[in-house]
């Protein structure tokens, strides 16, 4: 297999290519193919962006036809047809359904765009500088999102100072007992805590990166409620954990609460094309014309297969195969719990995003290692890179669910056997 292309030429930074030394050609729902013809059920779906698996034809066969004729591909923030049957399936599909009433930003393709957007639009709303953000999170690779993210090495990136954040410990940090929600209420409310007013809270649900950390519902209930109290806009960055990869479509609905501005990307498209969007409550978006651009922010073939994406939440039938899905890996991997405890702390995530935190990062390596040489890609997170991320395709079939587990199970047996 010919790898010297990339080898050669492209950039040391160059990361999943080491971590999976092959080179794919093909993939249709939960499965990927390399040259070989060898074939892997993919458990990292684009880190997120594939929840609705490869080449799903619910989704990409509308984009395929909308390619054959001709139509608008680019158009900045120009009205198209393709833009407003998305804005139309969004609203009646995904918003009305669930009580919600946003105004929709199109900013550029990333998830980081959409949080530079909502961080710039809660600064210029309350006219404050500094935004509250969590240990452990992380928002993107751009400089503002790389300031409120919270891994060092992180946010030592892009060489310039990162100012006017306020670090504040997660749901559960550092300990089960320790109230987070309630320490940010206490500085925000005494005058005298020495911690300024933020223009905005910022938080995951679930921390992907930070270790598929897990807020509850409560603590959700209560950080809107602080941020209502002090006037803070509330930011929820669903660009992972949202579009359906918790088992609802927005991830912080079953704590039945309403952001201030939502942040949505990755698997958005429903089919691998960059796509974002910021959810904005009507009265915070003051933004003035032309005030926030992106060149990419008119993606039309996006549209298309976000718009084919959010019709099938309409289909109870599709919901309710995703809830049982989501039970059914939360079942495997209790039993993974329970049958290695030796390498195995505890279960983290909710829904079809969730994780295995281990005891240790070697671990995870020979995991990961064993589990590719077996036909399953799976890849860590947490700072110390010694959590399993398990994020199969939230369309996957039964069979191909048992099947990569499967895979998983034996790839921890195999530790016993290095011991």
């Amino acid at each position: 297999m010919n790898t010297d292309a990339f080898t050669t030429h492209e950039s040391n930074v160059r990361r999943y290519g080491r971590s999976f030394p092959t080179v794919f050609t093909k993939a249709i729902g939960a499965t990927i193919w390399d040259e070989t013809g060898k074939s892997y059920l993919d458990f990292l779906v684009g880190s997120g962006a594939l929840n609705y698996g490869h080449n799903n034809p619910a989704i990409i066969d509308p984009a395929v036809e909308y390619l054959a004729g001709k139509n608008i591909l680019l158009s900045l923030d120009m009205y198209t047809a393709a833009k407003r049957d998305f804005i139309e399936v969004f609203v009646d599909s995904i918003l009305k359904p669930r009580g919600l009433s946003y105004k929709i930003q199109f900013p550029g393709p990333t998830g980081t765009n959409a949080n530079e957007a909502a961080l710039a639009l809660a600064r210029k709303y309350t006219g404050r500088s500094s935004v509250m953000a969590f240990t452990n999170a992380f928002h993107g690779m751009s400089l503002g999102s790389l300031a409120v993210s919270g891994s060092a090495s992180t946010r030592e990136l892009g060489g310039v100072a990162r100012h006017d954040v306020i670090r504040v410990p997660y749901d559960s940090y550092p300990n089960q007992t320790f109230d987070s929600a309630g320490y940010i209420d206490s500085v925000l409310g005494d005058p005298g805590s020495g911690v300024e007013k933020p223009a905005a809270i910022i938080l995951e649900t679930i921390q992907a990166e930070g270790g598929m950390n897990t807020a509850s519902a409560a603590w959700l209930s209560e950080i809107q409620r602080i941020c209502r109290e002090h006037g803070v806009v509330l930011i929820v960055d669903d660009i992972q954990a949202g579009a359906g990869r918790t088992g609802d479509f927005f991830s912080f609905e079953f704590a039945k609460i309403e952001p201030d501005i939502v942040c949505l990307s990755k698997s958005l498209s429903g089919s691998g094309n960059p796509f974002s969007i910021v959810l904005i409550r009507p009265e915070i978006d003051v933004w003035k014309p032309g005030e926030h651009s992106g060149t990419f922010r008119g993606n039309n073939l996006a549209f298309v297969t976000s718009g084919a994406m959010c019709k099938l939440w309409s289909d109870s039938q599709f919901t309710a195969g995703v809830e049982r899905t989501a039970a059914r890996l939360q079942g495997h991997l209790d039993r993974l719990v329970e049958k290695f405890p030796k390498y195995i702390q505890q279960k983290r995530g909710r829904g079809l995003m969730a994780g295995l935190k281990c005891r240790s990062q070697a671990i995870v390596a020979r995991v990961h290692d064993i589990a590719f040489e077996n036909g399953l890609l799976i890849e860590a997170s947490g700072p110390n890179r010694d959590v399993i991320k398990v994020l199969p395709p939230i369309t996957i079939a039964d069979d191909e669910l048992d099947r990569g587990i499967g895979i998983l199970d034996h790839s921890l047996q195999e530790q016993t056997h290095d011991d």
